[in-house]
């Protein structure tokens, strides 16, 4: 006999565990299948949380052989102790996956743990470990499987000297030579926990700009400050091969059009280009979707062409973040109770957790000049900022877009300490449509980083006072 239920979730990520928690609030009979051992998808296991744990420990070890000093801290000599490094960081991903199998028993949430395939309409089979299959019959099935490391042609990933964000969080040293294949979110989070700690990094990216999706002036900044901090970037090129050897290994590039050869020398190299969507061999043929040429499946307020069928996060359209993918798994749960459920995507925020941090929501200025739109710039620098100064973390500023006409806030991009934080008040803005104005006159604290946020807005109208 098959289980029945309302709502079976394929995949335990964040999009997956969070629509089947909302979904066991509203009533619904839910199952959530997932083939990791833990919950949490790619983010909690080997990706957002593992990733911040690293980031956060070498800024702190960085600051302790670099910075301590002129603050009149002494500490001596600092050194890494990898094994425990590496150690808070595990423990810290054990913690929070149990939190979320907690958070579905709470809510009535069965947890199946096994492969998940759509063998036909309102049929899930489930594949465990050990090959034993269950099948689960549902009104509703909703796809949350989430992406994939995008590989590159040519570039065998072994995990070792060839790794994927997945093996840049658990290399057991240093490398000498960290080459980073891409100069997107991934590698240069990644990039920096490691050149904190010791490593030569090299970025080699196709395109001419590093955070390409991000703001240009945000990008032309970024790049400086990391250079400053001893990366080196070879832009415009390309990968064409990773030979190993016995002394490491030899990259060979190319300039992204062609010609130009030169060859880099790298203890590990990082393929970091950019993820794809985890869709095959989940049997949409048994339904009749069709994902499109990238993978990715095609949605209509999260419904697929099948009816009973749904799709949320990394698996469809939109920001490729774990955030988007909870809005999407509460909306895509609420629909499926009847009730109201909508996510907007141009208010869903994007942080690179480098220092400084880089936040980002809504429009960049190069697509409202590519809209035709008129537009309005307000900026303001952290050297300007009271509690940066008082910091001593300068680097960095904010800057808001907001419409010619009507004033309303379309974009906003902040460098600077604690840019991921902050970039939630431009959010919340956004949300509620407000104009510049409506952040220019709203108290903020002094002295805090956040009035950062204001003098910009401030700045729109040309009315910035203030340090």
């Amino acid at each position: 006999m098959a289980d029945s239920y309302d709502v079976v979730i394929i995949g335990g990520g964040p999009g997956g565990y969070n629509c089947a928690i909302r979904a066991g609030q509203l009533g619904l009979k839910t199952a959530c299948v997932e083939m990791r051992k833990t919950l949490g998808g790619t983010c909690l296991n080997v990706g957002c949380i593992p990733s911040k744990a690293l980031l956060h420990a070498s800024e702190l070890y960085e600051a302790a052989g670099k910075e301590f000093a002129s603050l009149g801290i002494e500490t001596g000599k600092v050194s890494i102790n990898m094994e425990k490094f590496m150690g808070q960081k595990d423990e810290a991903v054990s913690g929070l996956t149990k939190g979320v199998a907690g958070l579905l028993k709470k809510n009535k949430v069965d947890h199946i743990e096994g492969k998940g395939h759509i063998a036909g309409k309102g049929k899930v089979v489930v594949t465990a470990a050990d090959g034993s299959k269950k099948t689960l019959e549902t009104k509703h099935i909703v796809i949350a499987t989430g992406s994939e490391v995008t590989p590159l042609p040519g570039v065998e990933i072994d995990e070792k000297q060839i790794v994927s964000s997945t093996g840049a969080l658990e290399l057991d040293k240093v490398p000498g030579k960290l080459l980073l294949i891409g100069a997107g979110v991934i590698g240069l989070e990644l990039g920096s926990v490691w050149r904190r700690l010791g490593s030569e990094v090299t970025v080699v990216e196709y395109l001419d700009r590093v955070l390409p999706t991000m703001d240009g002036e945000i990008s032309r900044q970024a790049k400086r400050l990391f250079e400053k901090q001893g990366m080196i970037f070879k832009l415009s090129r390309k990968v064409t091969g990773v030979e190993k050897s016995k002394s490491g290994l030899k990259v060979t590039t190319e300039a992204a059009k062609g010609g130009e050869e030169e060859v880099l020398d790298a203890d590990v190299v990082l393929v970091c280009i950019g993820r794809r969507p985890y869709t095959e061999g989940l049997g949409l043929e048994n339904v009749g979707v069709e994902a499109d040429k990238r993978g990715f499946i095609p949605n209509d307020h999260f419904r697929t062409s099948a009816e009973g069928v749904w799709v949320i996060g990394d698996a469809t359209h939109g920001p490729m973040l774990a955030h988007k993918a909870e809005d999407d798994g509460v909306a895509c749960a609420e629909l499926i109770a009847g009730k109201a459920g909508h996510v907007n995507y141009l208010a869903t925020p994007s942080v690179v957790y480098t220092r400084p941090e880089i936040a980002s929501v809504g429009y960049t200025e190069e697509q409202l000049k590519e809209q035709g739109r008129e537009y309005r710039v307000g900026k303001f620098p952290f050297m300007a900022n009271s509690r940066a100064r008082t910091n001593h973390d300068t680097d960095g500023f904010v800057k808001v877009l907001a419409d010619a006409k009507t004033d309303e806030i379309l974009g906003g991009h902040i460098m600077g300490p604690h840019a991921g934080e902050m970039i939630g008040e431009l959010a919340l803005a956004m949300e509620f449509r407000a104009a510049s104005e409506d952040i220019a006159r709203t108290s903020h604290a002094h002295p805090t980083l956040s009035e950062a946020i204001r003098q910009a807005s401030m700045g729109v109208e040309g009315w910035t006072m203030q340090m």
